[in-house]
């Protein structure tokens, strides 16, 4: 079991018991034709999606609002650790190349549990400002929501 400490100033965290395999999870997150399917809280939708799962390669995802408005997210991999962490962020681009505005870094962790899989997922902000923002933006209910519709599509997933 992963066990981190986190700093409640700059850290948003969700953490669930799953009732699925860690291997269905990882995949959910990891290949773009599973991910387009519930990555965005609906009625969002997430219209494209770009994985190229090593460190320094490209996580890129565009998510598309109710009103038609669209928000392209580009990252980077820092690490992967298979079926159990996978680390990325806006901070840097492919490749390692630094980015203008960064936000977060998220860390997904997949832990044995006896029920299925502990999920956790960890936003992590460079200030306290960002962290309220991310907040304010919805972080519990769409990542919550989210996590929901990954569940829901889970037996899509070979």
């Amino acid at each position: 079991m992963t066990t981190e400490t986190h700093d409640a100033n700059l850290d948003l965290v969700i953490t669930r018991v799953v009732a699925l395999p860690r291997e269905t999870i990882w995949k959910a997150w990891t290949q773009p034709n599973h991910l387009m399917k519930w990555f965005t809280p609906a009625p969002w939708q997430t219209v494209a999606c770009e994985i190229d799962l090593r460190p320094g390669g490209r996580f890129h995802t565009v998510m598309r609002g109710p009103e038609g408005q669209e928000f392209p997210l580009d990252g980077c991999y820092l690490e992967i650790l298979e079926n159990r962490r996978l680390v990325w962020t806006d901070a840097l681009r492919p490749g390692y190349r630094p980015a203008a505005e960064p936000f977060f870094t998220a860390v997904l962790t997949l832990d044995d549990h006896p029920d299925g899989t502990l999920y956790t997922a960890r936003a992590m902000h460079k200030n306290e400002a960002d962290r309220e923002r991310h907040e304010e933006m919805g972080f519990e209910f769409g990542w919550n929501a989210a996590l929901d519709q990954l569940i829901d599509i889970a037996h899509t997933i070979a």
